[in-house]
């Protein structure tokens, strides 16, 4: 009875407790076929429940992925509503029970805005409907920054599956098999995943007509930081809500279109800054949003934050024909140059804001035809530019466009003020140094007989074609334009950062706006936590080796950053009575060798991080005469920084865009990046030759258990005592392959024999003297494979024809086997 009455006041007081605490609603409102509410999270909750009503749906529950926690509030989004009015439903969940809701009021959600040429012929790309709801049989990733590499999806027609990690999942779809609707959602900020394409995400479906993939950010604050996205040999794609930065100029654009696409739909996004490159034009980044060899394409409310180049669009065409892109209501914000910046396509270009461009603003070349309609240009230096003719030379130099011939642009009904200098045709005055032909009415057909100074090239008049979508379009008036640009372009509701120009300066300015530059560089999101997406667990791998007098300890942090690491050891693997046998505080130290040990025993050793993340358990028996487990070798092209022996921190980064190195007969094309936060550690249980290979030619320096070395073209080899080391940066450089062989191998020591091998490293000859008689030589590479034998040996052994490498050179005399490490340069 008394058992009874407790379980009773129990759940009367978990039932007063959740009716003593509700939501507190602080912010809602609607966007673009999307809604969101932010709430003060209640004491107690273990979660929430999020249901939305309206347009036909009512209390309908949303993903869990879709609610998030930020620093002092909690958010929720709720993505592919139509068109309308809705109310949203917050319920904390307390105890495993339903609390006490709280509903906002009601919300208006807006369409997106469906012009342009990406949705010619009836086509509505990405994965949504043309009302905005998600296409039937839709399939929704949600990538966050714990699961982005291991997120998985079985794909029709994938190598095999499930296909683990984003790009293994959109290498799936490249197959064009999967007919299934895609929609892949960031949430947060998400950094450089395991594998990627030359550093970019890359998005194919091998034109499958049938195939719709929508690549789409949460809320305000999803940011792809440090990559791009590529897009290629696929159709109907749409990629909007997202924030790019601090792309790697070396890998490419924030977000390219490459090759042979056709109904492609970028909008609503933020393209920021990327890091420099090696050109001069990349002080920015490389290009925003470029467009190539592609068709039917619509670029759309995108803002551009000071970027050096933003729109390149074609390259090697060679063609005039069938080449057709929109853009319409993007926001130029002090950024320089390429808006856009036209060869061959016939493009339409309206109601964008050009707000202090300190270059120019639209270029036309190389037969091209732009309708620019209804823009409003502020302070934008030189409007428009046909190359080779007008403005374009006016000031004596060689042209902005390269020298290329020149295409056409009709311009009408602009709004144009504070620029430098604009010249619109005129037959009297201006009949062939013009910038742009100013039509007196919209559907004005511009005559043949005006054409490009340079090259002769004329207007094709697409936008008075009755079949194309350009002629019967009602576009904004340019103030209206401006007005609905600074409010819609780029991420929802403008995004989570913030940024104010100062027009005095950056109007004028193209150079790296260096404050901009070190907020982006630093920028963190404010993302807490993503509801139902705690992530992989945390864990340390450990692997013990034994050697002679000594275990050698070695271990992999993975999932989180760990601090500290305290090592134990037992003779048992019950890890009641293990001892800890040494605490290590920096964080950058996985590895520790035991010297306190006896041969021929066993002993257990566990690894615990933090206090609290434990280890598996692992045993090594020492033994006299042990030199451990044997060569170690990490190909990072075949290997990644998957390894047993070597362990990498956190931080590093791989990269294929480095170049490709030819060693031991083996083709390397990845490597690691030697930065400033890289860290590789190892214990050897015995002397061993270290070697790293770096990319031909290299001779900088390496740090090496805190001591600098050079490298020698590319190479270098250091014996290296046995105990724990460490490999980090003295100068930036790409590792592609390193190896730890032990000395001896087992064999008896070449010193015992009173041989001697010399020069080591050696480029051509190979010197071998000894007090007893060398019957034979072998020399094999570290794959095993014997390259050559000498019988009846000289004391010079020609090696000119080996390729640079380490190798294994077998002595074989009347009294045993020699056999020694060398270096070929």
């Amino acid at each position: 009875m008394l058992k009874k009455l407790l379980v009773c006041l129990t759940i009367l007081f978990a039932t007063l407790n959740m009716n003593a605490q509700s939501v507190t609603i602080t912010e809602s409102g609607g966007w673009f076929e999307s809604a969101y509410v932010k709430w003060e999270p209640i004491s107690g909750a273990e979660s929430y429940n999020v249901y939305y009503t309206g347009e036909g749906v009512t209390n309908q529950k949303i993903d869990n992925q879709l609610i998030r926690c930020y620093d002092g509030y909690s958010r929720a989004d709720i993505l592919g509503l139509k068109a309308g009015t809705y109310t949203i439903k917050i319920v904390p969940v307390i105890s495993g029970v339903e609390g006490t809701e709280a509903t906002t009021g009601t919300i208006t959600v807006l369409a997106h805005d469906r012009n342009g040429f990406a949705f010619a012929n009836g086509r509505i790309p990405g994965a949504y409907n043309a009302d905005g709801t998600p296409k039937s049989g839709a399939v929704i990733l949600y990538i966050t920054e714990n699961n982005k590499n291991t997120i998985s999806l079985n794909v029709t027609g994938a190598n095999s599956n499930p296909c683990v990690g984003l790009q293994t999942i959109l290498d799936g779809f490249k197959k064009g098999n999967d007919n299934r609707p895609l929609i892949v959602r960031l949430v947060g900020q998400i950094t450089d995943l395991d594998y990627m394409l030359n550093g970019d995400i890359v998005i194919e479906n091998k034109n499958n007509t049938s195939s719709y993939i929508t690549f789409e950010g949460v809320g305000d604050d999803a940011v792809a930081d440090g990559w791009g996205i590529r897009i290629k040999n696929a159709s109907n794609i749409e990629i909007r809500n997202i924030g790019t930065m601090n792309c790697n100029s070396a890998e490419g654009d924030n977000i390219g279109l490459q090759q042979d696409n056709d109904y492609i739909w970028v909008h609503n996004c933020d393209f920021f800054y990327g890091d420099a490159g090696s050109d001069a034009d990349q002080i920015k980044g490389d290009g925003a949003l470029d467009c190539k060899r592609s068709t039917y394409v619509t670029f759309s409310y995108n803002h551009f934050w000071d970027s050096g180049k933003c729109n390149l669009l074609g390259l090697s065409e060679n063609s005039t024909t069938g080449l057709y892109i929109t853009y319409h209501h993007n926001w130029y914000d002090h950024s320089d140059s390429r808006h856009p910046r036209v060869r061959f396509y016939s493009a339409h270009v309206y109601n964008n804001y050009y707000d202090g461009n300190a270059k120019y603003g639209v270029g036309s070349t190389m037969g091209s035809s732009v309708f620019v309609e209804n823009n409003y240009f502020r302070h934008c230096k030189y409007p428009m530019l046909t190359s080779m003719q007008g403005t374009d030379i006016f000031y004596g130099t060689g042209g902005t466009f390269s020298s290329e011939d020149g295409g056409t642009i009709k311009a009408y009904n602009n709004s144009i003020t504070g620029e430098t200098r604009f010249v619109s045709y005129n037959a009297t005055n201006y009949p062939v140094e013009f910038d742009a032909y100013v039509a007196s009415t919209r559907g004005e057909t511009v005559s043949s007989s005006i054409s490009s100074k340079q090259g002769g090239n004329t207007y094709n008049n697409f936008d008075t074609d009755p079949a194309l979508y350009v002629k019967n379009l009602v576009v904004d008036t340019p103030e209206v334009a401006k007005t609905n640009v600074m409010q819609y372009a780029g991420r929802m509701n403008g995004g989570d950062f913030n940024w104010t120009f100062d027009n005095s300066v950056d109007d004028t300015s193209y150079t790296v706006n260096a404050p901009l530059k070190a907020a982006l560089s630093g920028y963190q999101t404010t993302l807490v936590c993503v509801q139902g997406d705690a992530g992989p667990d945390p864990d340390v791998a450990l692997s013990a080796s034994a050697g002679d007098g000594m275990v050698s300890l070695s271990w992999t942090v993975n999932n989180f950053s760990a601090s500290s690491f305290e090592v134990f050891r037992d003779t048992d693997s019950d890890p009641s009575g293990r001892t800890s046998i040494t605490t290590i505080s920096d964080p950058s130290t996985l590895s520790y060798v035991d010297n306190s040990v006896t041969n021929d025993n066993t002993y257990y050793y566990w690894v615990v991080a933090d206090g609290s993340v434990e280890s598996n358990v692992d045993s090594a028996t020492p033994t006299e005469g042990a030199v451990g487990s044997g060569d170690e070798i990490q190909n990072f092209t075949e290997s990644g920084l998957n390894s047993t022996f070597f362990s990498f921190n956190i931080e590093a980064s791989l990269s294929t865009s480095k170049g490709t190195v030819i060693y031991n007969s083996l083709t390397l094309t990845q490597c690691l990046k030697i930065e400033s936060t890289t860290n590789i550690s190892f214990s050897t249980t015995a002397e061993s030759t270290l070697t790293l290979v770096f990319n031909d030619g290299f001779s900088g320096r390496i740090k090496i258990d805190g001591t600098s070395y050079n490298a020698t073209n590319g190479l270098l080899t250091l014996t290296i005592p046995s105990g724990s080391h460490s490999i980090t940066k003295t100068d930036v450089a790409n590792l592609y392959y390193m190896s730890v062989v032990y000395a001896s191998l087992g064999l008896e020591d070449i010193g015992k024999l009173a041989a001697k091998l010399y020069p080591n490293p050696v480029k051509d000859y190979l010197h071998i003297s000894s007090k007893v008689k060398i019957e034979k030589v072998t020399i094999y590479n570290l794959l095993g494979v014997m390259v050559k034998s000498i019988d009846n040996h000289t004391e010079a052994i020609d090696l000119s024809n080996l390729s640079q490498g380490t190798y294994l050179i077998k002595a074989f005399t009347a009294q045993g086997v020699v056999d020694k490490i060398i270096v070929k340069n």
